[in-house]
């Protein structure tokens, strides 16, 4: 589950794929926003975090967009995920630190290496073939309560209340599972998740994907596509994320953030005036296995949680 956001083997263009997942992740996040009425959750609010001058309050045409992993939250969700169906014995050890790695040469190197991503792939989407799409939604209210409530930058959470109290919508953008990042989004009291679609039917997962995943390219086409059936101004928009490979989506909208950025972010960031926040200490980057001093935020917890678990175990 782990990697469940990669794909089977390419059959079409990348930018026709791209496009079939943005409309895929858009259409699941309209549809899971429209099924329930979503309200913040009170303790998760921060006291001290100081509230930008942006955004616009009372502007219906604009909402904001949020990578999920270091920028929402520390380390990677499809891995906290992963733990906890490990956890729930979906799969062997052997497994959980194959993907901490996989993600962690994914998230650090930066480049998708043809023969890794599909190896990662189709390890990751039978783990969840044949298991239906209830179940793994519950189980994953569970596995938000272990590994996950406790990992949310405050920062992030005060800027996205900002937008919300403005009175604008507030999406997740991240190539995790649209059911994770949906549960995620209702816990923060967020209007929703736009992510990684798996197919499902009858509700039973077929173990392929809707598209490919939503990253990089994918993430600005979801977005774009939510934008156009939602009514919203991109001009007018924010978008935030912590790594390089989101550019495609920052660049469309009229107010993007570098949140806990990588190197190649942060320099791309500051050649073009973006605003920058940086939420991590040299402690905090230590214990979630991100070396700030070297720039690298773009590592996903996984290395370090693979670590942390094989030290308890010694």
């Amino acid at each position: 589950m782990a990697a469940l956001g990669w794909l089977t083997p390419r059959r079409r263009s990348a930018t026709a794929r791209s496009v079939l997942a943005g409309e895929a992740a858009a259409e699941a996040a309209r549809k899971s926003a429209l099924s329930a009425e979503l309200s913040p959750d009170e303790s998760l609010l921060p006291t001290e975090t100081e509230e930008p001058p942006f955004p616009v309050a009372g502007d219906d045409r604009a909402a904001a967009f949020f990578d999920l992993d270091n920028t929402v939250m520390q380390g990677a969700a499809i891995f906290h995920f992963g733990r906890g169906l490990y956890k729930r014995k979906f799969f062997e050890r052997r497994e959980l630190t194959r993907f901490a790695w996989q993600q962690a040469w994914f998230r650090l190197a930066g480049v998708e290496d043809p023969e890794h991503m599909q190896d990662a792939r189709d390890s990751a989407l039978s783990i969840v073939k044949g298991h239906r799409v209830s179940e793994l939604m519950s189980i994953g209210e569970e596995i938000y309560d272990e590994y996950m409530a406790d990992r949310i930058w405050p920062g992030t959470r005060a800027l996205a209340q900002a937008h919300l109290d403005a009175g604008q919508r507030v999406w997740l953008v991240t190539a995790a599972p649209v059911e994770t990042a949906t549960i995620i989004a209702r816990r923060l009291g967020l209007t929703g998740a736009l992510g990684t679609v798996a197919e499902s039917v009858d509700g039973v997962y077929t173990g392929r994907l809707v598209g490919e995943p939503l990253h990089g390219p994918a993430k600005a086409e979801a977005v774009r596509a939510l934008a156009a059936a939602e009514g919203l101004d991109l001009e007018r928009c924010a978008a935030y994320s912590d790594s390089h490979n989101d550019i495609p989506m920052l660049s469309l909208v009229g107010h993007p953030y570098a949140i806990n950025p990588d190197t190649k972010l942060r320099r791309h960031a500051r050649a073009l005036d973006w605003r920058l926040r940086d939420y991590r200490t040299g402690r905090k980057a230590a214990k979630v296995g991100i070396p700030a001093a070297a720039g690298v935020g773009a590592l996903a917890g996984g290395t370090a949680a693979a670590v942390a678990l094989h030290r308890r175990r010694r």
